[in-house]
């Protein structure tokens, strides 16, 4: 068998490296460079060192922002991670209607986050949303302004996450089916014999045996929700009063509203540096476990 040359894999190469180059090697170091600046609108410079990065941990346009983002990512991951897991062991079993009942499941999946966003922002209106509407007819609610999903400080955030859940819960439910479907079926079948009821298979096999699937599932979706930004401004564009303000929309708003670049520049190069860190240490702990020690 003939082998390909190094200059054919070099070819091969060059085009990905010329794209990772111009588009994200180039743009971070250009941002690292930035956020050592000050600008003013003439579009002078001043170097102000680390004054920046200063600002924004000690600044609550920054700091509540972070704190959305946490409890974002916490409500919205956490979620899709059961609804997904639960989804997918009632797909993983063979039932007439299946395959059409998980393709309806996962068109969301076909759906743009800004459409998402602009959909869920007509379902939750208090003037003529369908979900408020619902809530009067349960008797949930008494009328249907009770509830101000995207008017109210204490839902706003809440309400986005509700977007997110619908959207991206179909992903998680993939992952996970796919991992379930790859288990060893012979050790479902010794822990059958060793009279494991189908809870316990779950528990004790099943989820045990799709760890590393379920982790790299939650890396990918904690890393998407970390820098989730059309939903969050189709629907509220981080008001009201910056409740469901995250860090990519403080970070637009500052750059484009505010024209600071070197303040927006400095809070996008910490967003991902720390991405960058979650990544590292998260697939160190997967992939590379501690091994026990031997007495």
């Amino acid at each position: 068998m003939q082998l390909i040359s190094k200059k054919t894999l070099l070819a091969f190469f060059l085009p990905g490296a010329l794209f990772m180059g111009v588009f994200m090697i180039y743009p971070i170091f250009k941002m690292a460079f930035d956020s050592l600046y000050s600008f003013d609108p003439s579009g002078i410079k001043e170097f102000v060192g680390l004054d920046n990065y200063i600002k924004a941990f000690t600044n609550e346009s920054f700091l509540q922002p972070l704190k959305n983002t946490i409890v974002y990512i916490f409500i919205a991951v956490g979620v899709e991670l059961i609804l997904g897991t639960i989804f997918a062991l009632i797909f993983e079993r063979n039932f007439k209607g299946n395959k059409v009942i998980r393709s309806l499941i996962m068109t969301p999946l076909m759906i743009a986050p800004l459409v998402a966003g602009l959909i869920w922002k007509l379902m939750l209106s208090s003037q003529f949303g369908i979900i408020n509407q619902l809530l009067v007819n349960v008797g949930i609610l008494e009328n249907s302004n009770q509830i101000l999903w995207l008017a109210d400080e204490k839902w706003s955030l809440l309400a986005c996450c509700f977007a997110d859940i619908w959207l991206t819960t179909p992903f998680m439910m993939l992952m996970i089916l796919s991992g379930l479907q790859g288990v060893d079926r012979s050790m479902l079948e010794a822990a059958t014999i060793d009279g494991a009821n189908w809870w316990q298979k779950i528990i004790k096999v099943k989820l045990p045996s799709i760890k590393p699937v379920l982790l790299t599932a939650l890396s990918i979706r904690i890393i998407d929700a970390a820098r989730t930004f059309d939903i969050i401004w189709a629907m509220t564009q981080g008001g009201p009063n910056g409740s469901s303000e995250l860090i990519s929309v403080v970070i637009y708003k500052t750059l484009t509203r505010y024209n600071k670049v070197g303040y927006a520049s400095a809070m996008a190069l910490i967003l991902v540096v720390a991405l960058v860190v979650f990544t590292l240490v998260f697939m160190q702990g997967l992939w590379n476990p501690k091994k026990k020690q031997t007495v």
